[in-house]
């Protein structure tokens, strides 16, 4: 094979197949002429490349309709590799699998207990991929790459979780890297909330979105940002921490040493014993939702100064960022109403007043699996456009951008 130089025809071609098959690859299905919107390309070049692709068993091309007109849908195909996510949580793992064409095949929960070491939960996930796999039939030479979603913050440049009080066994470990040797395959890795983002970005309540902030209030509060279609995380990794906005300095000390965080008048830990003297000690967040929605004015009371207090983070988002959406996620989004209202009433107090005019509060559609999607899918978007070209059969097509 002659080696390409910059600027050749050669090379220009294959970065045009690489903006197609990226285009394809964010969005799930394009027509040609959304990808020719998307890419910048002509429909010639697009329709040219596609053929190719096609041919090269990259793509899918089926018949579809597009503003009452004939038109040719165009995905990755099923063939063209899979991807899997796995997803950690409080009291959980979560794996899933799916294809290129955004395809979930299959997905698989666990109990796993929050005192786990970082070494038994490696070993957990690796037994569950190995038989998720196994079950659906799939050789794993198709495995293009692994998400891995964890409940704390990850250092984006070495890998490293950083402290966590979720999995405190784990802190200082390099779940990428460990979990990478075990499957052979690469493996990218992220915080809950910015893949909590991306689920609900592909396949759920953010779709359509460019620019979103996905809330997660569990055991701490996190937010991911989505700007411009892709997942905002900082220099450190860290963008995102609304769970530590100050609300009142006076307030209740917060893991972070500093007092009156969001986080202390929101998360569960401190949310649920406001409830113990009525509703005994085992009181859960999904319990405390379902008790509101029967009428339960206590539970009542509580999501609603929850949701205010949210609002109040919220509003500094709109503030700062301006987002067109903001998706609640975790077990509190079942709430609907009960907890979007008062938060949408705090944007309206607090926030600049046409950044809350754009932005809709939405619950998120995912539930629990937001985050094991939102794996899949930062595969999806991390993995490199190369590899599924090079994986593809090679072809006689030589028709040139």
């Amino acid at each position: 094979m002659g080696v390409e130089t910059p600027g050749s025809q050669s090379s220009l071609h294959r970065a045009n197949l690489e903006r197609v098959v990226r285009a394809v690859r964010m969005a799930g299905s394009l027509t040609q002429a959304e990808i020719a919107r998307t890419t910048g390309l002509s429909a010639a070049t697009v329709s040219n490349i596609v053929r190719e692709l096609k041919e090269g068993g990259t793509v899918e091309v089926t018949p579809t309709s597009s503003g009452g007109r004939r038109a040719r849908s165009v995905s990755l195909s099923g063939d063209a590799g899979i991807v899997v996510g796995v997803d950690f949580g409080h009291t959980h793992l979560r794996v899933a699998i799916g294809n290129l064409a955004h395809k979930v095949l299959d997905e698989k929960t666990e109990p796993l207990d929050v005192d786990a070491s970082a070494a038994q939960g490696m070993d957990r996930a690796e037994v569950l991929v190995s038989r998720l796999i196994e079950s659906n039939g799939i050789s794993r030479h198709k495995i293009v790459g692994v998400g891995l979603g964890v409940p704390g913050p990850i250092d984006v440049e070495t890998g490293v979780l950083g402290s966590t009080s979720i999995l405190p066994g784990w802190v200082g470990t390099n779940p990428r890297d460990d979990l990478a040797a075990r499957l052979g395959v690469p493996v990218y890795v992220d915080n809950d909330a910015n893949l909590g983002a991306l689920g609900e970005l592909v396949w759920g309540g953010g779709r359509g979105a460019a620019d979103l902030a996905y809330i997660k209030v569990a055991s701490g509060v996190g937010a991911g940002l989505v700007i411009s279609g892709r997942i905002y995380r900082g220099p450190g990794g860290t963008a995102g921490e609304i769970g530590h906005i100050t609300l009142d300095e006076s307030g209740p000390v917060c893991r972070c040493g500093n007092r009156g965080c969001l986080e202390t008048f929101t998360a569960a830990r401190y949310v649920l014993p406001l409830l113990h003297s009525s509703h005994g000690p085992k009181l859960t967040v999904e319990r405390m939702v379902e008790l509101a929605g029967e009428g339960d004015p206590g539970c009542r009371r509580v999501i609603a100064d929850v949701g205010r207090h949210i609002g109040s983070g919220v509003a500094n988002l709109c503030n700062l960022l301006n987002p067109s959406r903001v998706v609640l996620g975790g077990d509190l989004a079942g709430a609907g109403e009960l907890v979007l209202a008062p938060i949408r009433d705090s944007v309206a107090r607090y926030a600049i007043p046409s950044a809350a005019r754009q932005l809709a509060v939405v619950p998120g559609t995912l539930g629990g699996r937001a985050e094991v999607l939102g794996a899949l899918a930062l595969v999806l978007s991390e993995m490199g456009d190369s590899t599924l070209l090079d994986r593809a059969q090679p072809t006689d097509a030589t028709a040139l951008a």
